[in-house]
């Protein structure tokens, strides 16, 4: 499903208009400075937790040391932050084989 098609169904589920749909689809994901509020908390160094869903959080990753693949030179990798989601209980619970 790509966000045209989430924005679709959730104007179908909710009875939203497609643009009251698009509305708070972007307010929730857009990745625009001050637009979307899951990177805006992200950013901010704060974590979403949504109940019976899951969370999204930034992590930080460690410096450390890689290697270029075609020449093996060794490389030093900085330090990055990595946005990361994971899955509530209910949300593993649906998506396991009965």
């Amino acid at each position: 499903m790509n966000k045209a098609e989430l924005i679709d169904r959730l104007a179908q589920k909710t009875g939203l208009s497609g643009k009251d749909a698009r509305t708070a689809v972007d307010g929730l994901f857009d990745i625009e400075p001050g637009s979307g509020l899951i990177p805006e908390e992200l950013a901010g160094g704060g974590k979403v937790t949504i109940s019976g869903f899951g969370t999204f959080e930034a992590r930080t990753r460690q410096a450390r040391q890689g290697r270029n693949p075609r020449t093996g030179e060794i490389l030093s990798i900085p330090s990055s932050r990595a946005p990361v989601f994971k899955a509530g209980k209910p949300l593993k619970d649906r998506l396991r084989p009965a």
